[in-house]
Parts: structure tokens; C-alpha cells; sequence
């Protein structure tokens, strides 16, 4: 099980977009099949200029798309709380494993 998981709510901790949160649109896995990078809804916007392709309708110019950001830079949004919070993992009594905020005891996965 992930700390992080698609659809989850974030907040970035470091960097040009600190303190913004959004979406986790898709989680990247090194070659080892851990997590290391994420890429975020509206969150490390950058440009890329494409040129035209008639024969896949693309319009060429610039386009502004989203960037990966380390994990280590962005924590679970606790919306209850209004901050970033640290992970943890705990099973319930049906033997269930789930995510759970560290500081609140609140469960990510409800």
C-alpha cells in the first residue's frame, strides 16, 4: 500500500507552488516499482512548445502542462485541519489495512 494514491488531496511543501494543494493526477514509479515522483492538477506549470502535426490534428505553439514534483515535497491535504499531514498505516479489527493522519488519528480512507 501507497502513501500517496491517485485522487488523493495534497499540499506542496517546497518549492515555487508551496502551500498550493490539488489532486494527484498520477503517481510515477521508479524502475524498483517505488513511488518518487507525482504529477499534481495546476500545480509545477510549465511550457512546452510543440510543433504542428496535421496528421494527429494537433495545432502547433505553446502549451502550459504540469510537471512532476518529488515525493518527498508534497504531503496527504487533512482538510479538517487545514495542514499537511504525515502517513501512517494501521489494520482495523476485519484485518484491513488503512492509511491514517499521524497527528489527528483520523482515518485517509473513509
Amino acid at each position: 500500500m501507497q502513501r500517496l494514491k491517485q485522487n488523493d488531496e495534497v499540499i506542496v511543501m517546497t518549492g515555487k507552488d508551496k502551500g498550493r494543494h490539488g489532486k494527484v493526477l498520477k503517481v510515477i514509479k521508479d524502475k524498483g516499482n517505488k513511488p518518487f515522483k507525482v504529477l499534481i492538477e495546476g500545480i509545477n506549470m510549465v511550457k512546452k512548445h510543440v510543433k504542428p502535426d496535421p496528421n494527429r490534428n494537433i495545432q502547433g505553439g505553446v502549451l502550459e502542462k504540469e510537471a512532476p514534483i518529488h515525493i518527498s515535497n508534497v504531503a496527504v491535504y487533512n482538510a479538517a485541519s487545514g495542514k499537511g499531514e504525515k502517513v501512517g498505516f494501521r489494520t482495523l479489527e476485519d484485518g484491513q489495512k488503512v492509511r491514517y493522519f499521524k497527528a489527528s488519528n483520523e482515518l485517509v480512507d473513509i
